[in-house]
């Protein structure tokens, strides 16, 4: 395996790859990969990848499944980052781009991570993947598991849409609507993964979902001539991007492909439910669970996020924020960035046009620098939800 060791995101415990293992057994915190950095570095260089192909794997050095035949794949990653200049003269800045994730098999940026999450469990010998879901994970698990020829059970909130229903079974997959939020069916998941023995993708649960979403890191400084943003606005629900992103940056400055310099990370919330943004606003190294959490943009609505101390350490020691957005500013931010570029963006992208738009209006973004805004998926999958407010 290419994967040295796992470390205890909290505290000081590792673990030895090769075996399932879920959180840290002493203090239940999230466990991250770590690799031989001087080895990848040797390989992967920036003149060799332009000849690679054009998907996430081609930074295989540093991700966990290192023989290609055990990688399942469906061509995810290398998203395209694009200038979107009317809607930065229209926001008064100069340099805007957005990293659009919509273009990834499944239609978002989960498939990055269960691309790796269900690789590695069948390389672990796994016959039955599960997850809990606001829609897009479960749609992305259930393709994966299906490439894979494995079993996979996903459970999401029962006001779902009716698409995202549909595009699961499709696949295969075995689907339980449960009353409440992410956080119910999270419960309900954990209960049988532990009774049946199935391999749980859940959010930050397993150490390989975060290895595939650290990918956006790579690209961005890849696209960016190895430079990176000024900002950098996320919609933060579980906030595995982020995470990833930030722990991106730091292997690459280690290999010697990025200087010192780090982008603000703005993390981006819905107002119905912004843990995040008020334990950010508080100074507090977590965030206590959201009562009542409601937001149409369902990949938002997460009461409570396992990394969420990660999410807030990664926005601190970047000098960041978090910012939330109403339902109104939602639905305006997809509409705008819709008629100025021609991206039909998921309502989570929609939320970081809003919040762009509120920063720099705060003084709290300059003209002169640039910023990527995150799409993270097609917002042709939100339109049960959304058209009532439109």
């Amino acid at each position: 395996m290419s994967v040295l060791r796992l470390d205890c995101t909290k505290c000081d415990r590792t673990y030895a790859p090769g075996a399932v293992w879920n959180l840290c057994t002493a203090c239940q915190a999230p466990l991250f990969a770590r690799y031989d950095l001087e080895r990848a570095a040797r390989t992967l260089r920036k003149e060799a990848l332009p000849t690679r192909e054009r998907s996430m794997w081609r930074y295989h050095e540093v991700m966990p499944v290192e023989d290609p035949a055990h990688r399942l794949s469906l061509g995810e990653g290398f998203t395209p980052l694009l200038p979107a200049p009317r809607l930065g003269e229209w926001l008064g800045l100069k340099r805007v781009l957005v990293k659009d994730e919509s273009g990834n098999p499944t239609g978002s940026f989960k498939a990055r991570g269960l691309s790796a999450a269900v690789s590695m469990a069948k390389a672990l010998g796994a016959k039955a993947v599960c997850l809990p879901s606001a829609g897009n994970a479960g749609s992305a698990l259930a393709a994966y598991a299906a490439r894979g020829g494995m079993e996979a059970h996903v459970f999401v909130p029962k006001d779902i849409a009716s698409l995202f229903l549909m595009e699961t079974r499709a696949y295969g997959a075995h689907v339980e609507t449960v009353e409440g939020l992410i956080s119910d069916a999270g419960r309900v998941c954990a209960g049988l993964a532990k009774e049946h023995g199935w391999y749980e993708c859940a959010t930050l649960k397993e150490p390989y979902r975060v290895e595939g979403k650290k990918t956006m890191g790579y690209e961005l400084a890849e696209q960016l001539g190895w430079t990176l943003p000024d900002v950098i606005l996320y919609p933060t629900g579980g906030g595995t991007g982020l995470i990833g992103m930030w722990k991106a940056f730091e292997e690459m400055e280690a290999m010697g492909l990025i200087g010192a310099k780090r982008p603000r990370m703005v993390a981006v919330q819905a107002e119905g439910c912004a843990p995040i943004v008020k334990a950010h606003a508080e100074g507090r190294p977590d965030a206590p669970m959201w009562q009542g959490a409601t937001t149409h943009a369902h990949g938002l609505r997460v009461p409570k996020a396992l990394g969420d101390f990660l999410i807030l350490r990664a926005v601190k020691d970047s000098h960041g924020t978090a910012v939330s957005v109403t339902e109104e500013e939602i639905v305006q931010g997809t509409k705008d960035i819709a008629s100025a570029e021609g991206l039909f963006v998921a309502p989570e992208g929609g939320a970081c046009v809003a919040a762009l738009k509120k920063l720099h209006a705060a003084g709290e973004v300059s003209p002169e620098e640039s910023v990527v805004v995150f799409n993270t998926g097609t917002g042709f999958k939100y339109v049960e939800n959304m058209a009532p407010l439109w």
